[in-house]
């Protein structure tokens, strides 16, 4: 039986299409030059099993839309829509559709960690405990 509804892979998919997705090598290069504001939107519990990136935000998805939204009482300041803003996972999907979420929200320069956390350890970069 076949479904008229997409799949979460397909929205994953499609999302990939309209956003700018970073391989580990270019968000470790992004990082140098302290433009860049690196969110983490996995859960608490995740971060707690295999760290996180040093330097990074923690925004979990249930939350980032709100967190970024200048009109939203909860939003924080590390979040500016004119400012490079990249995401990231474990391995890129919820990150590729909250980059794809931002960017509805005005975002213009905002990016993903394509594999999330684990392309990061994959390619050797630094990791910090929570």
């Amino acid at each position: 039986m076949t479904t008229a509804f997409p799949t979460a892979a397909g929205m994953v998919a499609d999302a990939k299409q309209r956003i700018e997705n970073l391989t580990a090598d270019d968000v470790s290069q992004e990082l140098k030059t302290g433009d860049a504001v690196l969110v983490d939107i996995r859960e608490p519990e995740e971060r707690m099993a295999s760290g996180t990136i040093p330097g990074a935000v923690h925004a979990p998805r249930g939350m980032l839309e709100f967190y970024a939204d200048a009109t939203s009482p909860y939003h924080r300041p590390e979040f500016e829509t004119g400012r490079r803003t990249i995401l990231y996972c474990a391995s890129g999907g919820r990150s590729a559709l909250a980059a794809d979420a931002l960017q509805r929200l005005g975002y213009e320069q905002v990016a993903h960690l394509d594999g999330g956390m684990k392309a990061w350890m994959a390619a050797g970069q630094p990791v910090e405990s929570v």
